[in-house]
Order: structure tokens, then C-alpha cells, then sequence
């Protein structure tokens, strides 16, 4: 009788765990194929935008800059110095504040990205270009 009860114990001490390994490698295997990140070209066609993108809850503060150089927060004109102070003056009162930048479409780059340097240097997280659908929906393509 002892070599049969020996049996039955020695049985449930050898686990066979060779499909669970298996189960785990496969799961492994399908979370980093469905993880990784998709990789768009670079094939891009600025400013153009099909949809407006949709408007934000809060307050937004509008940064207009005309082609001819000209400046606004809101509707008064500012130059770059102005722009920083009244920028760090928001952001106190509001620390989620939300700007929006809006270049004609004439302006020069270089004006947009130093209003861009300006609002990062007053710490301002949340900013956007505005853009304005075509009339048809689609991009135009030039």
C-alpha cells in the first residue's frame, strides 16, 4: 500500500507547465503588436485644415497676427514684450489657461513662431492654430 499511496503523491508534484508558459508567451507577443504606435509619413500639407477642430469649454484667448506684422491678444494690439507680461498675467489668475493662435494666411512663419516662443516662455501649456475649413470639406491640395 505505500508504493501506491507514493504514486498518487509524487503524480500532483510534477505539474506540466509548459502550455501555460506558452499562453503567456502568446499573450505577450499579441500585446506588444497591438501597443506599438502607428507611424505616419511625413507626407503633410500645412495650414490647410478639411474640419474645424471643435471649441474648447473654457475661456480661449485669441492671439491674432496680421500679415503685415501686427499683433492682438483679444482685440487690442500688442508687440512681443506686452504680449509675454499680459500672457503671465493670465496664467496666474488662470493656471489652465488656453490660447489660440490665429495667423492670416499671408503672415510670415517666423511671426507665428515667435508668438509661439513667447507663449512658451510665459509657461502657457494649452495653444492651437486656428485654421478655417474649406468651403467644399476637402484639402486643397497645390
Amino acid at each position: 500500500m505505500k508504493k501506491f499511496s507514493k504514486g498518487t503523491h509524487h503524480a500532483l508534484a510534477e505539474l506540466n507547465i509548459t502550455p501555460l508558459l506558452d499562453l503567456a508567451f502568446v499573450l505577450l507577443v499579441i500585446f506588444i503588436i497591438t501597443t506599438t504606435p502607428i507611424v505616419n509619413d511625413l507626407d503633410i500639407d500645412l495650414p490647410a485644415a478639411a474640419k474645424r477642430p471643435k471649441d474648447p469649454k473654457s475661456k480661449v484667448n485669441y492671439v491674432t497676427v496680421e500679415s503685415s506684422g501686427h499683433m492682438y491678444l483679444g482685440k487690442e494690439e500688442v508687440d512681443f514684450a506686452a504680449l509675454q507680461e499680459k500672457l503671465v498675467g493670465l496664467r496666474l489668475e488662470d493656471p489652465d489657461l488656453n490660447v489660440v493662435i490665429r495667423g492670416s494666411a499671408k503672415t510670415k512663419y517666423q511671426n507665428i513662431v515667435s508668438v509661439m516662443d513667447v507663449l512658451q516662455q510665459a509657461n502657457v501649456g494649452k495653444v492651437n492654430l486656428a485654421t478655417e475649413p474649406y468651403p467644399d470639406g476637402t484639402a486643397k491640395k497645390e
